[in-house]
């Protein structure tokens, strides 16, 4: 078995992408603070928020050894790690919007709800929520899981550890999701979040960290984001 380890040109890429999304939270956590005067239902980070995100940075240098590929790998095209993870993620939203708004909520909020946030703070604070969910979901357990696979009996059981790795990390964010009552919802919402976590672990391990994070950030471009828009400007209006 041959471990490659990262050169210095990916680590160095690594460290600026995570730098860039650390920097857009900091963002967040400011303007946050800011404006919360002006909201009663505002969701802000504190420091702590900010802080365990630097426990992720350690594994940036672990992709390669765990036979995941970098950031910006080279051998990787911009639609696998940009363009088609959105697309997927995008439906994700859209499906959401059809089943929680239009199906089960169809007439006008009186206010934001708590899954939306007024814009243009939504875009900092749900980019910056994405992030987390993938650093602590994704980037942390399948490298340590995946790295003990590579490591494992010379890695002759690295698509075992592998399959363990997108099973246990799937499961984890519908299992803390699940509505709080009626059963068609509660399976929609199991199915539907078990897939998503699935299809992004399975973009990972194919197109890298940022093909995972682009899935999720087309689910909340539309989920959060845009239905927050639609919320805000035109029915509370």
């Amino acid at each position: 078995m041959e471990i490659r380890l990262n050169s210095k040109k990916e680590v160095k890429e690594n460290l600026i992408i995570y730098s860039i999304f650390i920097l857009v939270a900091i963002i967040g956590l400011i303007y946050g603070n800011s404006i919360k005067g002006d909201f009663s239902f505002l969701r802000v980070w504190d420091l702590q928020n900010l802080l365990i995100l630097f426990l992720g940075i350690p594994f940036l240098f672990l992709q390669t050894k765990a036979k995941l590929p970098n950031f910006f790998d080279s051998s990787i095209s911009n639609k696998q790690r940009f363009a088609v993870p959105v697309l997927i993620g995008a439906l994700f939203g859209i499906l959401d919007i059809l089943v929680f708004k239009v199906i089960q909520h169809p007439e006008p909020y009186s206010a934001l709800p708590p899954f939306l946030q007024p814009f243009p703070y939504s875009l900092f604070l749900y980019a910056s929520g994405a992030f987390e969910i993938e650093v602590f979901y994704r980037l942390i357990p399948l490298t340590l899981i995946l790295l003990i696979g590579n490591l494992y009996a010379k890695g002759k059981f690295y698509n075992s550890f592998l399959w363990t790795g997108i099973m246990l990390t799937s499961l984890r964010e519908p299992l803390e999701q699940v509505p709080g009552e009626g059963w068609i919802l509660i399976i929609y919402s199991l199915l539907t979040g078990f897939l998503m976590n699935c299809l992004q672990a399975y973009f990972y391990k194919k197109s890298g960290f940022l093909a995972s994070m682009t899935l999720r950030l087309g689910h909340y471009l539309f989920w959060h984001i845009l239905l927050g828009i639609f919320v805000q400007y035109f029915e509370l209006s």
